[in-house]
């Protein structure tokens, strides 16, 4: 991918994220940006409440990834690390 293509890919991504951050946010957790990869795998960190929450899978698949490949159909995976 053009390095411009990945670079206004991964603009809106952080966006998006900061959209999303605001409802872990209510639940006491939060949400860190790690990295993006060459494939746009998103790598990110769930923080505070919701990372030990044995529930955090399912906000990671079902809210997180699902709400970033709404507006980012390019976005390959969420991966928690």
């Amino acid at each position: 991918m053009e390095k411009e293509k990945f670079d206004a890919l991964a603009e809106k991504i952080k966006t998006t994220l900061e959209n999303v951050r605001p409802y872990l946010q209510a639940d006491g957790g939060d949400i860190s940006l790690v990295d993006i990869t060459e494939d746009l795998t998103v790598k990110v960190k769930l923080l505070g409440a919701c990372g030990c929450c044995p529930h955090s899978i399912q906000t990671l698949k079902l809210g997180v990834e699902q709400f970033l490949k709404k507006e980012i159909p390019e976005v390959k995976e969420v991966v928690s690390v």
